[in-house]
Order: structure tokens, then sequence, then C-alpha cells
């Protein structure tokens, strides 16, 4: 006898812009290996070749990848149709950012007409084409495709804003949903060999970052300000993408020449206490997880003031998150970190504290269980 909806893992697929490791996919794969056998999932990436994340799901968890209607390209009523049709083999859709909104409005074109399952839309940042600000076009039509989903994510107090301002959403459909990771795993010091093929260079300070390398991370203003402190700090860069070569030359053009390119790597608590001092140098962030993963490790941090990132770090540590335009001040606060052994480690705990206190994984996953457990119309299906 064929299982009825209520007995049979629900199946949800994933809209993605890309699916390579960055803040979103960490999250979306972070959930499903929790949720195990209790789901089942599709994966669908905007950019076909970027599915670097596909590597950190967990054994046992049943995903696959599809092939689907392209998320991209000219909009037409022909691909918004093939969409549609294609989201009704599942029973709630999941997408993710400005790269899978045609998704959201083939979905909200076709809703009823098709009975397509419920949507849940997230949104967790901007590329560098909206780092300095928004554009009227995509709020506009985020309006017009969010106007079919259930819900819309978000992880961060400015994005709220955003989603409840120049979006026009309801203040019910909004949901705050801050990143939460299980803090337990970084409360040891990693073995040395956790960031494989690295050598620490005599006398120095590992100044460490995890990112996507997409032009909107700006890891070449971090390499500015590492090599201004050479002396005293090496830079460890944790993350793939598009932007390697670009870092490696900006590494090359002002003698940086102990940088450390460590690729993917999908298990932060493994690494991430080798660093001294943590950094990021994006022109947009919204709730980095990576940034709850150094707070995790007893990390003090060096960061431009973006996003939710001042509100996030501990009270004390505020001050060394700098004003997006200073470059010079985020090399003069790594040069402070680097001189004083004792602000570091008082700034490192008072941190670690917070993620304890604020950001741990059980809270995270509740929240989204009970959100998509919602819309599945089976409340305690993936509890």
């Amino acid at each position: 006898m064929a299982e009825s909806p209520a007995e049979r893992r629900p199946r949800l697929l994933h809209l993605h812009s890309s699916f390579n490791l960055g803040g979103k996919e960490a999250r979306a794969v972070q959930l499903m290996n929790l949720w195990g056998n209790r789901a089942e999932h599709a994966i669908v990436s905007g950019v076909l070749a970027a599915m670097g994340a596909k590597k950190a799901i967990a054994p046992g968890v049943p995903v696959d990848f599809p092939e689907a209607p392209p998320l991209t390209g000219r909009p037409s009523l022909a691909r918004f149709l093939a969409l549609a049709r294609f989201m009704r083999r599942y029973d709630l859709v999941l997408s993710y950012n400005w790269g899978a909104v045609d998704g959201v409005m083939a979905h909200r074109m076709f809703r009823r007409i098709l009975r397509l399952p419920p949507l849940i839309h997230h949104e967790d940042g901007f590329n560098e084409d909206e780092a300095a600000g928004l554009k009227p076009a995509r709020n506009r039509y985020r309006r017009i495709a969010l106007a079919g989903a259930d819900a819309l994510v978000v992880p961060s107090k400015r994005l709220e804003g955003i989603a409840l301002g120049p979006w026009r959403q309801s203040r019910a459909n909004v949901h705050l949903i801050s990143n939460g990771i299980d803090t337990t795993r970084y409360a040891a010091k990693p073995a040395a060999d956790g960031l494989p093929g690295f050598e620490r260079s005599p006398g120095k300070l590992v100044v460490g970052t995890l990112a996507g390398l997409r032009a909107v991370k700006n890891i070449p203003r971090l390499v500015r300000a590492v090599a201004a402190n050479r002396d005293r700090l090496q830079l460890v860069v944790v993350g793939e993408g598009p932007e390697r070569e670009v870092i490696l030359r900006e590494a090359a053009a002002h003698g940086l020449t102990d940088l450390h390119m460590a690729g993917f790597l999908s298990e932060p608590w493994r690494f991430v206490g080798l660093f001294d001092i943590f950094a990021l140098s994006s022109d947009s962030e919204q709730f980095p997880i990576s940034l709850v993963e150094a707070m995790a490790a007893g990390l003090s941090v060096v960061s431009t003031d973006v996003g939710d990132v001042a509100e996030m770090v501990s009270p004390a540590n505020r001050r060394f998150v700098i004003p997006l335009a200073d470059e010079a001040g985020l090399a003069a606060a790594l040069a402070e970190l680097a001189q004083n052994d004792a602000l570091r480690y008082s700034l490192g705990e008072s941190n670690r504290a917070k993620a304890v206190e604020a950001f741990g994984e059980p809270d995270m996953l509740r929240s989204y269980a009970r959100l998509y457990g919602k819309s599945l119309a089976r409340p305690d299906v993936l509890l």
C-alpha cells in the first residue's frame, strides 16, 4: 500500500542562486544534516557549475540534484511555466536570494492554476551589484513575486527593516531567524593539523577569514590591511570562488608572501580556533555564520561595519568594527590586537560568552522546523 502524504517524508525543493559554500548554503546544509532522513531534498542551482556545498552534505541525507528549467535568464511566460510545473513534484519550495526570485515569480503566477506547493523565500544579503544600495527595479520585482510566498525569512535586523520597508512585506509574513551553530564544537582547541598544508610563519600571529571568494567579500581589502602589518601577521583565507586569482595578485603586489589559500573546508570547528584574530572585510554582510563560528572559538574580531556585525560581537569588541571606507582603520585595528595578547584574549572570551548565550543551534533549528512544518500542514514533521 502506498504511503499517504501524511506518512511519507516531505519533499523539499531548494532553489539556490548558487550552491557554493557561503552563509546561506552553510545554513541550508546544516539544517539538512540535522534533520537527517526526516525529509527528502532536491537542490537546484541557478549557476550550474556552482555546487561546491554539495560536499558538506552528510552521508545518508536523502538528496538529489535534478535537472530543472533555468532559474535565470530573460523573463518569459514559457520559462516561468516550466519552473512552476517542475515545482509540482514537491511538498514545499524553499528559495534563496535574488538569484532565485524568478522561481518565486513563477510560483506567484501559477500557484492557484497549477495548485503548487507553498513557497518560503530566504534573503541573506546582497552581491556586489547591490552592496552600495538597493536597486528600485529589483525592489518592485520582489514586492510582486513575494506576494505569493507563505513567508520571507531573514537572518538580520537590517534585512528585516528592508523587508518591511522597500519590499513592503507584511509583518506577519516576515520571520527573523538568527543563524545559530553548535557552539560546543568550538570549545576545544583544534588539532594543529586542522588546516591541511598550512605552515605558520615564525614569530607571526594568524589572521583568518572564511568567505566565498566573491567580489562583495572584498578579500583584497583584507590582504592590504594584513600586508601593512606583514612583519607581525600572516593571512589565511578559507573558501573558494571566482576571485581567487585576484586575491593572489593583490598579495603579490603588496609583498604578502606567506598568504595561505586553504580552499573549501567543510568543518570549521576543526580549524577556526587555530587563528589568532578573525577578520571580515566585506562590502556587504547581514548575519555571517563565520563570525558566529569565530566568536564561539574564542577569537577577537576585526571587521568592516556591515549588516548586524556590530550588534553580534560582544560590546567590548565593537570598537574594532571599522567604518567601511576606513581601510587604514582596519589595518590599525589589526595592529593593535597584534600587539596586545591580553586584549585579544579578553575580547575572545567575551565573544565566546556572547555566542553561547545568543547564537546556539537549538533555537534556530526549532524556528525553522516550526515554520516549515506549518507550511507543510505537518507541524511536528521536522521536530
